[in-house]
């Protein structure tokens, strides 16, 4: 407890200290804010058998920072007109997770797994993370927002075969951040405000190392708000950019190159060795690569929105070992590494960063004996990219593939568009 209002003692002193003094801000620092932010949360259970082994008492306490930088209507340009002049942030949280135990009861199907005689826990987490705030609502004293972020997190904890076997959900020290929230604010006084909300955010590797069932947390968040760029955004909230935006088709070829562990070489090394084996709990998992192709269909409707649909065409190197493991189980089922899918496609843009997310259905997938209980038929894609005007716009960046928001992969990837009709 003493740690925990420690760092937010300290969070609180370098969010005052590193505000300007009333009448020394000059046009440089009117864009700046800064909010110091308190977020009590609980860890979800995401998959059914979760509840079986995470100890019920499972709250956390999440501390924070955020530098944010406004756009404003005077210096604004069409994009930020039309996310009605948004908010970006950088972002440091702790959160500290003391209170996240695993315990696997005799009574859960442990097959060759030994039960332990003390309680696993969730490590501690540092996050650092670039995400933008878009308006909903402002009036004089109201406001309504939501925020979007991504970046990495370190865990001072993680999965180890000696005190901390039953933590399933984080089994690497660097992680994936992705946070999302909804907000509502009061103005205190001309440059101050309170903010009150709904958070969500998760921490996992990807699927680049075992385990990884990720961390979900939820719960409400109180913040500190320094905005003194409020008063000339809501004065002058009406003044838009026009600037006219032509709806276009385009096509959007994409190709990528991932990673994974196996879930498979996990479950197999974890439950169905004898303790006496070498590799039984094993802390090392090889890395397999995968790549993918998509060829898709798109609508660019707005200049901050395109959507559309797509085939994507997938491959895995793991899939001979999957039928190995399979094998050695005595499961009959069939393995390909080629898999096909239909998806729809969304991308949301601001200049040259594209944000891009897809829902899609497997035509074909023939991945063993376990693919048919943990992926469904169907798949999520999530990511971020680049691009490059001057290429074409060509542009770079990474995505995680998932099934039912746990990761398949992460790939880096390439796409290029083609606008049809020029």
């Amino acid at each position: 407890m003493q740690q925990r209002y420690f760092i937010w003692t300290m969070l609180t002193c370098l969010f005052i200290h590193a505000l300007p003094a009333r009448g020394e801000q000059g046009d440089s620092l009117k864009h700046w804010g800064m909010n110091v932010s308190f977020n009590p949360g609980m860890i979800l259970n995401m998959k059914q058998f979760e509840g079986k082994y995470i100890v019920p008492h499972k709250s956390n306490y999440t501390f924070g920072v955020e530098l944010n930088y406004a756009t404003l209507p005077a210096d604004s340009d069409a994009y930020a007109s039309d996310y009605d002049f948004p908010v970006f942030n950088i972002g440091l949280k702790y959160a500290d997770n003391d209170n996240i135990k695993f315990h696997r009861d005799p009574e859960y199907e442990w097959r060759e797994g030994d039960v332990v005689d003390h309680l696993p826990y969730l490590g501690d987490t540092w996050s650092i993370y670039g995400g933008m705030t878009r308006s909903l609502l402002r009036s004089n004293r109201w406001a309504a927002d939501l925020t979007v972020c991504m970046g990495t997190a370190y865990s001072h904890d993680k999965y180890n075969k000696n005190d901390n076997v039953d933590n399933e959900l984080v089994g690497s020290r660097w992680l994936i951040y992705f946070g999302f929230g909804m907000h509502t604010s009061y103005r205190i006084a001309e440059q101050w405000g309170v903010k009150a909300g709904l958070e969500y955010w998760h921490v996992s590797n990807g699927a680049l190392n075992r385990p990884n069932r990720g961390a979900n947390i939820l719960g409400p968040s109180i913040a500190i708000t320094y905005y003194p760029y409020y008063q000339t955004v809501y004065e002058n909230k009406k003044a838009k950019v026009k600037e006219y935006f032509k709806p276009h088709w385009f096509l959007n070829f994409t190709a990528g190159l991932g990673a994974k562990t196996l879930e498979e070489d996990w479950s197999y090394t974890q439950f169905d060795l004898p303790s006496d084996d070498p590799d039984y709990r094993t802390e090392d998992f090889k890395l397999y690569t995968a790549w993918s192709t998509e060829a898709d269909v798109m609508y660019r409707y707005a200049r901050r929105w395109a959507s559309g649909l797509g085939i994507d065409l997938f491959h895995g190197s793991y899939a001979s070992r999957i039928e190995e493991v399979d094998k050695a189980n005595k499961h009959d089922d069939k393995h390909s590494p080629w898999s096909l899918g239909l998806a729809a496609k969304h991308e949301a843009y601001y200049h040259n960063l594209v944000m891009h997310a897809s829902i899609g259905a497997y035509l074909y997938r023939e991945m063993g004996y376990r693919a048919k209980f943990i992926e469904k038929r169907y798949y999520e894609t999530i990511g971020l990219r680049y691009a490059f005007p001057s290429l074409a716009g060509l542009s770079v960046g990474f995505k995680v593939k998932a099934h039912y928001l746990k990761a398949d992969y992460t790939e880096l990837d390439v796409a290029l568009p083609i606008i049809l009709g020029k």
